[in-house]
């Protein structure tokens, strides 16, 4: 076990985290291999960022911003990447997105990985619960199903 973590922590020494503009084709075919929404993604992804690996992108995350509120979309990873940290650092960088752009709040839309963003202190919460400028986006209005689970992150 020892031996085998060792060998990730090499693995993925050289990743860097980029902007996604640069990346569409990638984001788009990451995205739609995970099954996560790809037809109403912005056109100029100004605020999504990838996970770069030996020139290959391995990761994805986004944000939209409505006011003062963030919505989280599109954090994934591939699957031989996974438990080594990568989602981690994207939503940390998001996180730093998101007090540079002085929002108080993100939410998120999941029918996956609660378990995992409550580690990564977002809430549960009801649709009810989520502000009208988020609630109009497309995530909540017709591309996510009624039975995804709402989340909030409350940010400094």
């Amino acid at each position: 076990m020892l031996y085998t973590r060792f060998w990730l922590l090499l693995i993925f020494t050289d990743m860097i985290i980029d902007q996604a503009q640069s990346y569409r084709a990638e984001v788009i075919a990451l995205l739609a291999a995970e099954k996560l929404p790809v037809a109403d993604l912005p056109q100029t992804l100004d605020s999504f960022i990838v996970a770069i690996q030996d020139g290959t992108v391995i990761g994805v995350a986004g944000i939209e911003v409505y006011g003062t509120y963030g919505l989280l979309r599109s954090l994934a990873v591939k699957p031989a990447y996974r438990s080594s940290g990568i989602a981690g650092k994207l939503l940390g960088r998001i996180d730093a997105m998101s007090n540079l752009k002085q929002l108080s709040a993100l939410y998120l839309l999941t029918e996956t990985s609660p378990g995992y963003f409550e580690k990564k202190n977002f809430q549960k919460i009801t649709r009810e619960d989520v502000p009208a400028e988020v609630q109009q986006s497309s995530e909540f209005s017709h591309v996510c199903p009624v039975s995804a689970i709402v989340m909030k992150k409350t940010l400094k």
